[in-house]
């Protein structure tokens, strides 16, 4: 038994150290993603650009386009004007599958992170009670002489729980920061939305005079 028990001991902590290994690895990745919308000049594109809507520019406003760089805004933007020019009146409900485009795009990934924030705990406290099985078994076998055994086992098991918690803390953390900057650009988006609606299609087609 003793044998399957420290593999088991073995392939708790090669988890551990995959687990965290993945969970750098996604954050680098969506902190890459999120950057291009959540920087200082993301909110200066955005004032630009409901100023160029609100008095129906779209001349500047493609040029803002053009000359920024890619981001969720920019992306939903350059869309949105060309599906302006193409049927005005279908616009909101274009601009409303473009954001849930968006949105599988931004959630992309972070399910493994609420999934590692979820389980590595529990994961932990598996490897735990699997040292402290080790440990029962080693005391039953050794008696007192194998106090040392015991108290080894002991301290390997905690440290599974302790590492599953290293792993878990700064991932749900993580998972936390990155759901709430999705929903600030998700609410961005819809600010924008309407900023498009209201200023173009109450005049029915009055965004075509600017071109």
């Amino acid at each position: 038994m003793q044998t399957y028990v420290d593999l088991g001991e073995t392939l708790i902590f090669v988890i551990m150290g995959l687990a965290s290994v993945l969970a750098v690895a996604v954050f680098v990745e969506r902190l890459i993603v999120y950057r291009k919308s959540i920087s200082k000049e993301t909110e200066a594109y955005l004032t630009d650009l409901v100023g160029f809507l609100r008095k129906k520019d779209i001349k500047s406003a493609k040029e803002l386009v053009t000359s920024s760089p890619d981001s969720v805004y920019n992306r939903f933007t350059d869309f949105t004007l060309e599906r302006l020019e193409e049927n005005p009146e279908g616009i909101p409900v274009l601009m409303e599958g473009k954001i849930l485009k968006e949105k599988i795009d931004l959630e992309e990934r972070l399910p493994i992170l609420n999934t590692l924030g979820n389980n590595a705990p529990f994961i932990g406290l598996l490897g735990t009670v699997l040292g402290v099985i080790k440990a029962f078994y080693s005391l039953g076998t050794l008696g007192n002489t194998g106090s040392e055994v015991v108290m080894r086992s002991i301290s390997t098991a905690l440290l599974a729980t302790a590492a599953g918690l290293a792993i878990a803390i700064p991932v749900v953390m993580a998972n936390n920061f990155f759901s709430r900057k999705m929903k600030v650009i998700l609410a961005n988006l819809e600010i924008l939305s309407r900023e498009f609606v209201g200023n173009f299609l109450p005049g029915g087609r009055s965004g075509k005079s600017s071109h």
